[in-house]
């Protein structure tokens, strides 16, 4: 067995060509050479490594091989999936529960929030000289924040800001301050910048606001403001930190300000691909050109999330019948529908699931039986006959293919449909696009034009 991709590629592509009738003996001395230098190749590159004279940033799936946190490798991606889309609920309820930051202080305990467990990774430095922290990506939180030294309850690898020529703390009085939720600033007088935040529901964390250089492949951003936490309490916090790139003022995208003029891109690996990771583009340079785009909407009522125009829901050649207003979007109370990196399975309002479920078990052979968060599940065999998902965005539509629509029990012999209702105790009309849906797609985020792209990619 073959621990390295290509090479098991290239190899098994070797054996078709011996075989072939017309494989000449010059061919075959060349084909050997050409083998031995890409296989050789191949070792020498670390695929979990920084890949040189690259400027994408790896999105590592945090059960994939290349990520540094050694978590089993699941026996299934259907375990997989099941087991990151339990934290799901604690993830929409925290989505729809954000509102717009307000610049005066509060208390500490009226300004916690509650967060999720993240499910992609990016590799980045911090400091100068620059040192490794392996960050969750979220597009639907601002501030960043990493574990630091002396940190009372976080994991081995902590940020040393001592060691760091460009390390600043950040006091009560500027105005990134003001930007943080569970903000912990006395009423009068000079202090530290500190806040607190609840997260996954068991856990929280303390932390100073503070500044430094952050490094994301070949490019640094000076001076970047985020948390560097000092106290953890629970084991939900991921270990080395949340990288934010939603759209509000303290996310990388708006820190970052020229460099990136706010746009960047990703493309999600599938949870079946352990070996390999996706990619995070920074910045208009290297974005697809002719991707079809729908305007990206804002909410003052939740000014960090990235709101789409869902116009309509097809299962295969029928549009589903949905009550417009339970697709409208509504800037003041934030109703609507998100994209979001964090959710890993696609949440719509109770009415529009139904709606959806009502028409896609007229055309599958039942009997349909409930599997964790999934209630449409059915024996396999009949997947031939399942229609397709389309997601009807303002301007562009988006088929989902079968990887993307449904997902097989670990014996194979039930198939689920892979998208749930919200839950019952999430009192808001949000829908959430999710990262199940969005694999092996290429989603690009364009903020100063308002816009979002989305295309296929095999991002392996």
């Amino acid at each position: 067995m073959y621990k390295n991709p290509l090479a098991f590629s290239i190899l098994r592509h070797r054996n078709s060509i011996l075989r072939s009738r017309s494989f000449g003996s010059m061919d075959f001395i060349a084909t050997i050479l050409f083998l031995a230098l890409v296989i050789s190749s191949t070792k020498a590159l670390d695929p979990c490594g920084p890949q040189p004279d690259d400027s994408d940033l790896l999105v590592i799936p945090i059960y994939g091989k290349c990520s540094p946190f050694n978590p089993p490798k699941p026996d299934s991606s259907f375990n997989t999936v099941m087991n990151m889309a339990s934290k799901d609920p604690a993830r929409v309820k925290y989505l729809s529960s954000l509102v717009a930051q307000k610049t005066t202080a509060v208390p500490i305990a009226s300004g916690q929030q509650v967060l999720n467990i993240g499910n992609y990774i990016v590799r980045v430095k911090i400091g100068t000289p620059g040192q490794l922290m392996f960050m969750v990506l979220d597009t639907s939180n601002d501030v960043a924040w990493v574990p630091c030294s002396g940190c009372n309850g976080c994991s081995a690898t902590t940020f040393s800001p001592n060691t760091s020529s460009t390390y600043g703390s950040l006091d009560c009085g500027l105005p990134q301050c003001a930007q943080v939720r569970g903000l912990s600033c006395p009423a009068t007088g000079s202090a530290a910048c500190s806040f607190n935040q609840s997260y996954g529901g068991d856990s929280s964390f303390s932390a100073n606001l503070v500044r430094d250089s952050l490094g994301l492949a070949n490019d640094i951003v000076p001076d970047f403001a985020f948390g560097c936490i000092n106290v953890i309490s629970g084991g939900s916090v991921p270990p080395q930190g949340l990288l934010g790139l939603g759209r509000g003022p303290m996310s990388l995208i708006s820190q970052s300000g020229a460099l990136y003029s706010g746009v960047f891109s990703y493309c999600l690996p599938s949870f079946k691909s352990y070996y390999f990771s996706g990619s995070l583009k920074l910045g208009p340079v290297g974005q697809p050109k002719n991707i079809r785009t729908t305007p990206l909407l804002k909410s003052p009522h939740r000014p960090s999330l990235y709101y789409v125009n869902l116009t309509g829901i097809s299962v295969g050649r029928v549009q589903v019948p949905i009550a417009p207003e339970y697709l409208a979007f509504n800037p003041n109370t934030g109703a609507g529908t998100i994209i979001d990196s964090g959710t890993v399975v696609t949440r719509f309002v109770q009415p529009i699931y139904k709606a959806i479920r009502d028409e896609f078990v007229k055309h599958v052979k039942g009997p349909f039986t409930a599997i964790g968060v999934f209630d449409t599940c059915f024996d396999a065999t009949a997947e031939a006959e399942a229609p397709l998902i389309t997601l009807h965005f303002e301007a562009l539509s988006m088929p989902l293919p079968m990887e993307n629509s449904f997902l097989h029990t670990s014996a194979g012999s039930r198939a689920c449909l892979a998208i749930a209702p919200v839950p019952n105790n999430v009192n808001a009309a949000m829908n959430v696009i999710a990262n199940l849906q969005q694999q092996n797609h290429r989603i690009l985020f364009d903020v100063i034009n308002s816009r979002l792209g989305i295309a296929r990619e095999a991002c392996n």
